[in-house]
């Protein structure tokens, strides 16, 4: 395959990415971010199982760790994040003893 269609693939899906996401509803953020966050996991896998396999020279190795660390802080910032919005819809404890 050609750069002309690489490039052409990244600008579709950039194109069709944003307008995606500027249409989506704010309700509905969290569980997007959780379905995104899964998908995230299954690029962590897959860059490890692609990083393990190559190591035909310096610059694949680093590559391929370089892919390993983004999808892994992409994978555990995700959860963070979404854990962090979901405290927000959950009931806060009334305090003891009637004092407010």
């Amino acid at each position: 395959m050609n750069i002309e269609l690489y490039s052409f693939l990244f600008l579709l899906s950039l194109f069709l990415g944003i307008e995606l996401i500027a249409k989506v509803p704010a309700k509905l953020h969290t569980p997007l971010m959780s379905g995104s966050n899964a998908i995230s996991g299954i690029t962590l896998i897959g860059a490890m199982v692609l990083a393990s396999q190559i190591a035909s020279g310096t610059f694949t190795i680093i590559l391929g760790s370089a892919a390993v660390t983004f999808a892994a802080i992409n994978v555990v910032g995700g959860y963070f994040v979404t854990d962090r919005m979901l405290e927000m819809f959950k009931k806060k404890d009334e305090p003891k003893g009637g004092q407010s």
